[in-house]
């Protein structure tokens, strides 16, 4: 599992602008101490998770300051939101950004002060909401954008000396008969969707988690890529970036992540797919097609 081994640093979210600024952040991870589960962007079921999932024991704390603009708690009958999170806090760290620390041991009366510092302790991790084990939920959504944001971007890369494994590659054609192109390396010309199964396995080998950024290129040019940096909340879907803001329903699915059409032609084919995550680590898959 990818453990934590120590406190955010301040690095500068590249490539993201919030309101038009350039921002650089010195956000801390909310627990101290745990391991990462289920991270942002991971197929949950045909479902891209919008956080990152930790088991952890003790305090929960939040990565900057902030104001608390909202607490849940699963005996608070009176509010309308749904329990998905059990337990929850929203804080606004400013510049539109939001936490949302979540799942965590329910805090019954107790209150949480409006102003909050990283050493500020607003839960305790627990099982409240939608899980099975004992932890912590935590996401970063910016509300200007509207836009659900990988958290690894502006938090220190968690400890990860693996690349990530590529289980499968898989073209389908406009028929929906699928092909292995590891198998078959005759195909017809034509229209193909790409699907690739793919994991970053973090420090454990066991473990299955999103990668940051999938890469497919026939005969050196690149044909699609899929990025795990931002989550777009439009019109109640959730919306990811493959060359262009899609719908997530067109990119997860049971066969793994679409990386979108490829038209090939007559003739020999190269095939590659690369997959990089968070931490740098980079593995590709090359194939040789004829296609005929």
């Amino acid at each position: 599992m990818m453990e934590i081994t120590k406190t955010g640093k301040k690095i500068c979210a590249l490539g993201l602008f919030f309101g038009g600024a350039f921002l650089c952040f010195a956000l801390d991870w909310p627990v101290r101490e745990g391991a990462l589960v289920s991270n942002f962007g991971s197929n949950d079921g045909g479902i891209p998770v919008l956080g990152n999932s930790f088991t952890a024991a003790g305090s929960v704390y939040p990565s900057d300051v902030g104001h608390v603009v909202f607490v849940h708690d699963p005996g608070n009958t009176a509010s309308r939101f749904p329990s998905p999170l059990g337990s929850w806090t929203a804080v606004d760290h400013g510049d539109n950004l939001v936490g949302i620390y979540s799942r965590y041991e329910s805090r019954g009366n107790a209150a949480v002060p409006n102003l909050v510092e990283k050493n500020t302790v607003i839960a305790s991790a627990g099982s409240s909401g939608w899980t099975g084990q004992n932890g912590v939920y935590f996401a970063l959504f910016d509300r200007k954008e509207r836009r659900w944001i990988n958290p690894s971007l502006i938090i220190s890369t968690l400890e990860d000396p693996h690349p990530p494994v590529i289980r499968q590659v898989e073209l389908r054609n406009a028929a929906g008969t699928s092909f292995n192109p590891a198998q078959v390396q005759r195909i017809s010309q034509g229209l193909y969707t790409i699907y690739v199964d793919t994991a970053d396995t973090g420090s454990n080998q066991g473990e299955i988690l999103a990668p940051n950024r999938i890469i497919c290129s026939v005969n050196g040019v690149e044909a699609g890529v899929l990025s795990f940096e931002t989550l777009v909340s439009k019109n109640g879907r959730r919306m990811v970036y493959r060359s262009g803001i899609i719908p997530a329903s067109g990119v997860y699915s049971e066969q793994g992540f679409a990386l979108g059409e490829i038209r090939f032609t007559r003739g020999q084919a190269s095939l590659v797919v690369e997959v990089l995550d968070m931490a740098g680590n980079s593995r590709s898959s090359s194939f040789r097609l004829t296609v005929e």
